[in-house]
């Protein structure tokens, strides 16, 4: 038997194991709420509001509301498809740049209530989420384009108080998102937004939600695209994820564009390594999202441009899927329901192939695996938990099964209240002369990894390498597929 000898036990690539520095980096660690967060993977945005109706994707805030009436709106119709994809919540526009409101609120004559339609939407969806075990978010758009008092001191009052109106009234939330847009209002003036007044309103009424963008807890991938980098980092600078920071990335009123550009808005791919955390003092944990949409707008739209320009097909998803989810980020799907309030046959024909795609590949696991803690000199220590914290002597973990067996799918995680750990991974196969044959190399674990096999193996034994890490690794949850 061909041994391994590339364990971070031997030379870690040249790198330090467990020094002043990479111990600087490892005491840096998620919260529970963000934990919690990591768990979900997968869930869906719903951008619904006037624009809908206007075959927009921004309003100016001048709209005639009289026209929202979408007459066979379902918000049990969006939870139950959208679940059957295997979603885990939903985040609604609760209000977007133009300030229309899809919930009951006293501090503007601009919303829901005043419509031909007249019932409070979140209250309808917060019901749907609850009836069919969906967790609930809220995105309340910052910028207010209808608002006269944006611009000024009493806006924050104004949002303080849409912001309490819905962590009061829609049950519990699990997240808060705000995007990092900040044009120019109704009296031709920006904002300044206070951030830690906001945050603060969240933590007391809803102290486990994330604050998801321009808030603590959850990061941008950088576009909307839902393209990831090929290392997607949690413990990085504070610098690199400053609201500034998101809000200079983000679009503006001179830039009203649906095109969900893929190209990663950062100057760079490399957010966390070493090399980068090395020059910065202050860092952070925070878990990546990608948001993406269904279609080539945000808002849903029936003409020839939205249509038949770069629609996202099932596969394209099912890639962001796999790249996301299993590369230490999650994904943030936006599915916009249509002018008669319903998710239209063109998405539900999509969203079916998309999650046959995400779901077929985890179908057969193999449940007879011993998993054995693996070293250099061949020695092997039998794990009885899915969790193996590896020793000093030890490289990496061994997946072995009674006979040979087709493979394609292998899904691991670190345990990350140990922070981010590994920085590099190669997995080999045992072939016929119980030799093991090199089949991949990548770099972060994190939330998950998920790798899929550019051809199925046929094997009893299938190795995971740690070839450079910043401390002992701890993985878990470790699943093989046929």
């Amino acid at each position: 038997m061909k041994k391994i000898n590339e364990g971070w036990c031997i030379n870690n690539n040249g790198f330090p194991i467990g020094d002043a520095e990479t111990e600087r980096y490892i005491n840096v660690t998620p919260s529970e709420r963000q934990i919690d967060f990591m768990k979900m993977e997968y869930y869906n945005f719903i951008h619904f509001g006037v624009n809908t109706m206007n075959n927009a994707e921004w309003g100016n805030g001048k709209e005639n509301i009289s026209k929202f009436n979408p007459k066979k709106l379902d918000t049990d119709q969006w939870c139950r498809i959208l679940k059957s994809t295997g979603s885990k919540g939903i985040i609604i526009t609760a209000k977007h740049h133009d300030g229309f409101c899809l919930f009951d609120t006293k501090y503007t004559e601009h919303n829901v209530m005043n419509t031909p339609f007249g019932k409070d939407i979140v209250k309808m969806l917060s019901e749907s989420c609850k009836k069919f075990g969906l967790k609930l978010g809220i995105y309340l758009s910052p910028w207010d384009r209808h608002e006269k008092t944006y611009g000024t001191d009493k806006y924050n009052d104004f949002f303080v108080g849409q912001l309490t109106e819905l962590c009061l009234n829609y049950g519990n939330i699990f997240c808060f998102w705000f995007d990092g847009a900040c044009g120019e209002g109704a009296n031709g003036k920006k904002q300044v937004y206070d951030w830690d007044r906001y945050y603060s309103v969240i933590r007391k009424h809803h102290p486990d939600a994330v604050i998801s963008i321009c808030g603590p807890d959850v990061r941008w991938i950088g576009n909307e695209g839902g393209r990831v980098r090929k290392s997607e980092w949690s413990v990085i600078p504070s610098e690199k994820d400053s609201n500034e920071a998101v809000a200079e990335n983000s679009q503006t009123d001179k830039n009203q564009t649906a095109v969900m550009a893929e190209k990663l808005s950062d100057t760079t791919e490399d957010l966390g390594s070493r090399a980068v955390l090395k020059n910065y003092r202050s860092l952070v944990f925070k878990p990546a999202e990608a948001d993406v949409s269904i279609n080539l707008g945000w808002f849903w739209h029936n003409n020839l441009y939205y249509l038949f320009k770069k629609q996202r097909t099932a596969k394209d998803l099912a890639k962001i899927y796999f790249d996301s989810v299993g590369g230490n980020a999650s994904m943030l799907l936006n599915v916009p329901p249509d002018k008669n309030g319903l998710i239209n046959k063109r998405e539900i024909k999509t969203l079916k192939k998309f999650t046959r795609l995400i779901t077929e590949p985890f179908e057969k696991e193999i449940t007879e695996v011993k998993l054995s803690a693996y070293s250099p000199d061949g020695n092997k220590r039998n794990a009885e938990k899915t969790e193996i914290a590896l020793g000093k002597s030890e490289s990496g973990i061994s997946l072995s099964f009674p006979e040979k067996a087709p493979v394609s799918l292998l899904s691991f995680r670190e345990n990350l209240r140990f922070s981010q750990r590994v920085e590099e991974f190669k997995i080999f196969a045992k072939d016929d002369k119980g030799e093991y044959i090199h089949i991949h190399t990548g770099t972060v674990v994190g939330s998950r990894r998920i790798v899929r096999f550019r051809k199925q193996l046929f094997t009893d034994e299938i190795l995971i390498i740690i070839t450079q890490s910043r401390a002992a690794p701890i993985l878990t949850d470790i699943r093989i597929y046929s």
